[in-house]
C-alpha cells in the first residue's frame, strides 16, 4: 500500500492505496504532517481528483475504490455514493434506503466508519432536523464542505 499527503482546504488529506484501488482518504489537521513531494503512480488520479474536487470543477469521483469493513458497512458505503452533489439525506432517510429504518444506529455506526473521506460522501448525511450530528473530521468541515457543493452561495455581509 502508497500513501500520499496533499493539502487541501481543510488540512492535510491522506491517500492510502494501490493497483486494487483506493483504501482511505483521511484528513488531519494543518502542520501534523507536511504534503508529500512526489505523489506515487497509483494515487496520482485520486490526488489530481480530489484537488479537482476542491477547485469546483470535479463533482464525481472516477475512481476505483476498495475500503475494507464488514459486509455491512460496505452496504452502507455503497448507498452513500448514491446521494448526489449538492444533496442531504438524513440518517432515517438512509437507513429506509437499506431497507431497515430500525437499523439507524447501526446505520449511523458505519456511515462513521467510512474511511474514504468525501469519495464517498458520508458528510451528506445529517440529522432528521436538519441539523449536523456528527462528523468524523469535526462539524466544521461537514459544514465547509456541504456549503462547498451547495448551488446557492452565501456571501459574508461583514
Amino acid at each position: 500500500m502508497e500513501e500520499v499527503f496533499i493539502q487541501t482546504p481543510l488540512g492535510i488529506a491522506a491517500i492510502k492505496g494501490d493497483g486494487g484501488g483506493i483504501m482511505a482518504v483521511s484528513v488531519m489537521e494543518e502542520g501534523a504532517i507536511k504534503p508529500s513531494g512526489d505523489i506515487p503512480e497509483a494515487l496520482t488520479e485520486a490526488a489530481q481528483q480530489l484537488n479537482e474536487y476542491f477547485a469546483g470543477t470535479r463533482q464525481t469521483f472516477q475512481l476505483k475504490l476498495n475500503p475494507s469493513g464488514t459486509d455491512f458497512q460496505q452496504r452502507v458505503w455503497k448507498e452513500l455514493l448514491n446521494i448526489p452533489y449538492g444533496k442531504t439525506i438524513s440518517y432515517l432517510e438512509l437507513s429506509r434506503r437499506l431497507g431497515d429504518v430500525k437499523a439507524i444506529r447501526a446505520v449511523a455506526a458505519a456511515n462513521g466508519q467510512n474511511p474514504l473521506w468525501i469519495m464517498v460522501p458520508c458528510h451528506r448525511v445529517i440529522g432528521r432536523d436538519g441539523s449536523l450530528t456528527g462528523y468524523a473530521g469535526g462539524l466544521w468541515r461537514k459544514k465547509w464542505l456541504l456549503e462547498h457543493e451547495s448551488p446557492y452561495r452565501q456571501q459574508a455581509l461583514f
